[in-house]
């Protein structure tokens, strides 16, 4: 590669400046935001990749199909950007950042407006082009800490790692030190460990790249940290926070909004290939909907694995093995009438010897090779070709597929699963819309438009209702369509600690709608403990789904062991329970407000926080602490400093912040306590869960402190399904003192609520009165 040595002005411009860099190389400065900048470098006047997929227009909801024009900063809004030369540097000033460019050697600073120095690039050759990619580089601090990067696994803080943007079908990985994994996500948080303020770092390019956090050192170069991509551009957006909070904030706003899902998608999920690849599959899953009732545990969908695509061993997306399920259309009645949605596996690449193989190649809807056919790659039991969504004719014979045999059986979501286009071939080209384009070039594009092509579909088909789709794989922007997981996890103690991280890692990346496969994809069947710790670690992620393939055909179930059904089904209870928070949470979520994340996200200011840890935060009302180690029955919790107290959700204990306690975790109990404050939402209909996520009734834990101070929570009431539908929202205030408690309780919107009364269910009163206020039009709050 060759390195950019130095530079110098071409041309000021309203947003900025552009700078001539030699040898043809442009770089052009853009304040998009007063806290937000873009810096794009032109090779020859021209971007490699013209389009963007993951960056959509200010305010949109989605790019084209075939992207939005890389170079059109038009929908964002002029602020004020001051540009001027000082001691031979450029200097450009927004009201929220100020960059300092020095010209020779060429390196760029980035600051806030008091001073504080948060980004520095390395300062000679921070910038490297070739004819095989390109480089770019930062000075680091070794107190620096490093979040991000997607669906990582190990500990939170990523300094001192290597890691890989690459989509990989990961089955059964490393969960603490495996890489990569399926996601192609470049975006890294770093907080500066010498100002403490955190900023976002986001590389808009799909092709395959490396972060090096900490792992090279170069004597001529100091400590440093650097992004590495195999081609494509170097086109980056920086952005502070000042706060972690805020900076995910930032890159969902620039990213797209999480889609809020329908609330049905909150319930226990249960599937298993074992059920779906049986010989008598049809009659199989209806002795699971008999299976729930036995053992009374609400199920609110279950999931079809690819089995019910087979013709002997091997998988045919939208195919129906009708000696497997010889009446589908029954089979789905069967788990609607039993209060269940039906979510089945899709599958991108079609074997050679697929029924509709030779009609989908007719029509062009494969990536091909050099000479046009079809790039042959491994794929499960055989070597079969790639839909291109990227060829309109490829995303026309997918949704045509889904819909017909798919959504036309009563199925209700399109599940997109093993889309990483993992596949080697170094002449598979992409129609890019009329571009012919390398796969390297579009990888993590073809699962995004895979997961949009069917949402699409999906709304087609339901007019007017959220839409709900999960993906597997893809890059930054699939939060605007889907859920997604961790993928192929393995049964063991380990993966539950650690996907626990992943998942934190994930939020912080974006990806708010998450969870894990619960007792583990592959490996050995969950012992009676572990199936029980790790569906209470379950119920706090959106996506509380158990789903298995164990080579002797067993699956995991909330029934799996008898002598855990209990636990497993209090679990299970519990997340119905919740689902009244948890809803307005995912409506936060929808707003950019991660559900869960790790303790330093609300607590900052306490340094034991950034310590690697079990805990995290559910929510602003609750730390969560699941316990990860077998036979583990008292569990060490550390308390942050900042609330007053801290309280024990199941006994109301008061407890002290700043210190490290043992809290009870009996074996049927998920750990969980309360800050100062805290108001938990929850159903009260006792032992009656036929409802599900629709129980109507409402009560409120509360936790106010031993001082004074007031908090609040918002409770978002709708359908919990239209897509433009009404809503009120349900405000909730607690205010205390030494003297009293008052709870005061107000509505707003044009949703009918289904309930006239909430039950409030306080911690201990300290001896204080308590007082209820309903405003008018309010549900009124009784004892």
């Amino acid at each position: 590669m060759i390195p950019v040595r130095e530079a110098k002005l071409q041309s000021l411009e309203t947003r900025g400046l552009v700078l001539d860099c030699g040898a043809g190389v442009t770089c052009r400065v853009s304040m998009l935001g007063p806290a937000l900048a873009r810096v794009t470098y032109l090779r020859d006047g021209r971007v490699a990749a013209p389009r963007t997929w993951m960056v959509p227009a200010l305010d949109a909801a989605d790019t084209p199909w075939n992207g939005r024009d890389r170079l059109d900063d038009s929908s964002w809004p002029f602020c004020r950007v001051s540009v001027e030369e000082r001691n031979g540097a450029w200097i450009v000033e927004t009201d929220g950042l100020v960059l300092t460019i020095a010209l020779k050697p060429f390196s760029m600073t980035w600051a806030l407006p008091d001073g504080r120095v948060f980004a520095r690039e390395r300062p000679a050759h921070a910038t490297s082009f070739g004819a095989k990619g390109l480089r770019h580089a930062f000075a680091r601090n070794a107190s620096d800490r490093f979040y991000g990067l997607g669906d990582k696994t190990g500990k939170l803080d990523l300094h001192g790692r290597r890691l890989r943007m690459a989509m990989k079908d990961s089955l059964g990985f490393d969960p603490e030190s495996g890489d990569p994994l399926y996601k192609h996500w470049p975006f890294l948080i770093v907080r500066d460990g010498e100002s403490g303020v955190a900023s976002g770092l986001f590389y808009d390019n799909l092709h395959p790249a490396t972060f090096d956090l900490g792992c090279e050192h170069d004597n001529y170069y100091g400590l440093y940290r650097s992004f590495e991509a195999e081609g494509g551009d170097l086109d980056y957006y920086l952005f502070p926070g000042p706060a972690i909070r805020d900076v995910t904030r930032a890159f969902v706003s620039l990213t797209g909004r999480p889609a809020l899902p329908p609330r049905w998608t909150l319930g226990f999920a249960q599937t298993a290939m074992a059920l779906a690849d049986s010989a008598d599959a049809q009659a199989r899953m209806l002795e699971f909907i008999g299976a729930c009732a036995r053992a009374d545990v609400p199920v609110s969908a279950f999931h079809f694995g690819s089995g019910y695509t087979s013709i002997g061993r091997r998988r045919y997306v939208f195919h129906w093995n009708r000696e497997k399920y010889p009446e589908p259309r029954a089979l789905m009645r069967a788990f609607h009438d039993a209060g269940m949605r039906v979510v089945a596996n899709l599958k991108p690449c079609l074997l050679d010897d697929h029924p509709r193989y030779e009609e989908a190649k007719a029509q062009g809807a494969f990536v091909a090779d050099a000479t046009g056919a079809p790039a042959i790659s491994q794929f499960w039991d055989g070597e079969g070709a790639h839909i291109d969504f990227t060829n309109p004719a490829g995303v026309a014979w997918w949704q045509a597929g889904l819909r017909d045999n798919v959504l036309g059986f009563g199925i209700d979501v399109g599940w997109n699963d093993n889309n990483e286009y993992a596949f080697d071939n170094d002449d598979a080209t992409c129609c890019g819309f009329g571009t012919p384009t390398p796969l390297d070039a579009m990888r993590p594009l073809q699962p995004l438009l895979m997961t949009r092509a069917s949402v699409e579909e999906q709304k087609l088909r339901a007019p007017g209702e959220r839409v709900f789709s999960i993906t597997r794989a893809g890059c930054p922007g699939i939060q605007r369509y889907a859920q997604t997981w961790s993928g192929d996890n393995s049964t063991s103690w380990r993966s539950l600690k650690w996907n626990l991280r992943t998942g934190l890692q994930m939020s912080l990346s974006g990806m708010f709608n998450i969870g894990h496969d619960v007792g583990g994809f592959s490996g050995p069947v969950p012992d009676a403990e572990l199936l029980i710790r790790w569906t209470q670690a379950g119920l706090l992620h959106p996506r509380f789904v158990m789903n298995s393939w164990k080579p002797n055909g067993v699956y995991t179930s909330p029934w799996l062991h008898p002598e855990a059904t209990a636990a497993v089904r209090e679990a299970i209870r519990l997340r119905y329970r919740l689902t009244p928070y948890l809803y307005a949470l995912m409506h936060a979520a929808a707003l950019g407000e991660a559900p869960l994340r790790p303790t330093f996200v609300d607590f900052p200011d306490d340094a034991r926080c950034f310590e690697d840890c079990d805990e995290l935060m559910f929510g602003p009302s609750l730390l969560a602490a699941p316990v990860v180690e077998p036979g583990q029955r008292t569990r060490p919790l550390y308390l942050p400093r900042g609330p007053s107290d801290w309280f024990n959700f199941c006994s109301g204990e008061r407890l002290a912040p700043g210190v490290e306690t043992g809290i009870a975790a009996p074996l049927d109990r998920l750990p969980l306590v309360a800050p100062a404050g805290a108001i938990v939402v929850m159903t009260d209909a006792g032992d009656d869960y036929a409802r599900k996520t629709e129980e109507p009734s409402r009560s409120l834990r509360i936790f106010p402190g031993l001082g004074s101070g007031e908090s609040q929570f918002t409770l978002v009431e709708d359908d919990g399904r239209s897509a433009q539908g009404v809503f009120t929202r349900v405000r909730i205030t607690l205010a205390w003192n030494p003297a009293n408690v008052r709870l005061r309780v107000e509505a707003d919107g044009d949703f009918d609520l289904p309930y006239r009364h909430i039950r409030v269910v306080a911690a201990k009163a300290d001896g204080r009165s308590l007082r209820l206020e309903s405003a008018k039009d309010a549900p009124a709050l009784t004892l």
